[in-house]
């Protein structure tokens, strides 16, 4: 371990003003990492060029193009200038979170004598067979992109056993393993509001809620066949979508369409409006099949909302016994939310955040650091738990 304070470059691409999970893990391993007194410095990219000073240290945005129909994903793509700002920056550790267009940043590193690290956050191969490859052709594409990562990095840092696989999978031997985590305090049951319940829901109706980017990786459609299949046998059901993205205006016809009791309120800003809704739901959907931890959902059970989860994902991982786990299929999804609804409110409600308890950032940042080779301080253990 290195006992000095170091300044850890993080670099990020896709990352929006509507971003949800990364946005977050950013900020709050960033806060940890300022707290243990190392000097956390984020490199994103925005409409424009700037430089401030933030909770989770210096945050420099670089001027970089929108992606077309992403919603919003802007990238860095200006190398030069980039490489000029980290030589400038001369940082002790780099730590990259997008294998695919800064995965040069990896070879930079190297030249530069930098450890470096690359955080995985989705499977290769998990959002290949979203867009829609074959498995086998999503396998061997994501083996050739993972093993040049695996070479090019120090480190490569997987949030969970299901995440690691892919990098086990081509014998890559520089994979560690750091959990990410969930603001316990911000996120608690107490946040239950029957106001927030009654203007989703009759109090007769199961309210589902989703909280997902709204593109084709995430299969937020997944939630409004759960939602139809539910309807179709009888139940009276709500489901409320807080998220944005390219698929909106089509899962809003198609609501439309079929008379489904569907709420679009997009991207939600204010994160304790979020919780409150979190938290006053029956039961969270989270169908994303690539998602390698799955941030919003470890956040509804932090409220004391179960979770029903996609078997493909990393979040039976995650979730444990506390939620329910479905195929990649709406009426799977709809036997699970009967499946939790038959067990008494304090009983999923307490198991929910029992689980999500197991989740503090506190040992998130302690592992991410380790993955750096950088010491923690005593007071970043305390505080990072509930941070």
């Amino acid at each position: 371990m290195t006992g000095g304070p170091l300044r850890i470059v993080r670099l990020a691409n896709f990352v929006a003003p509507a971003s949800g999970g990364l946005r977050t893990a950013l900020r709050e391993l960033g806060k940890g990492y300022r707290e243990a007194g190392h000097e956390p410095v984020l490199i994103v990219p925005g409409e424009r060029a700037g430089d401030r000073d933030t909770e989770q240290g210096r945050v420099i945005t670089l001027p970089g193009p929108l992606l077309p129909g992403t919603g919003g994903y802007r990238v860095l793509t200006d190398k030069r200038r980039l490489a000029r700002l980290l030589e400038d920056l001369a940082p002790d550790r780099l730590e990259v979170s997008d294998r695919t267009t800064l995965r040069w940043t990896g070879k930079w590193a190297r030249r530069a004598r930098v450890p470096a690290v690359m955080v995985s956050h989705e499977t290769a191969d998990g959002v290949l067979r979203t867009w829609g490859l074959s498995e086998a052709t999503a396998r061997r594409t994501a083996d050739a992109l993972n093993i040049r990562t695996a070479h090019t990095y120090a480190r490569v840092v997987c949030t969970t056993e299901f995440a690691e696989r892919e990098f086990v999978r081509i014998g890559a031997r520089n994979v560690v393993r750091a959990p990410l985590g969930v603001d316990l305090v911000a996120r608690h049951p107490s946040l239950y509001d029957a106001g927030v319940r009654a203007r989703h829901a009759r109090e007769d109706e199961i309210l589902l809620v989703t909280c997902t980017r709204l593109s084709v990786e995430k299969r937020p459609g997944t939630a409004l066949d759960a939602l139809e299949a539910l309807v179709a046998r009888g139940a009276r059901a709500a489901l409320v979508i807080a998220g944005d993205g390219p698929l909106r205006p089509r899962l809003e016809q198609r609501a439309r369409e079929r008379g489904l009791p569907v709420t679009f309120l997009g991207h939600v800003a204010d994160r304790a409006a979020l919780g409150a809704l979190q938290a006053s739901a029956d039961v969270c959907l989270a169908p994303g099949p690539a998602e390698t931890f799955g941030l919003a959902a470890l956040e509804a059970m932090a409220c004391g909302t179960p979770v029903v989860v996609s078997a493909s994902s990393a979040l039976p991982e995650v979730i444990g016994e506390a939620g329910a786990v479905a195929a990649d299929r709406g009426g799977a999804f709809a036997d699970a939310v009967e499946s939790l609804l038959e067990r008494s409110v304090p009983e999923r409600r307490e198991a929910a955040r029992a689980r999500a308890e197991c989740f503090g950032w506190g040992t998130s940042v302690e592992a991410f650091l380790a993955a750096h080779d950088a010491t923690v301080r005593a007071r970043s253990v305390v505080t990072g738990g509930v941070g």
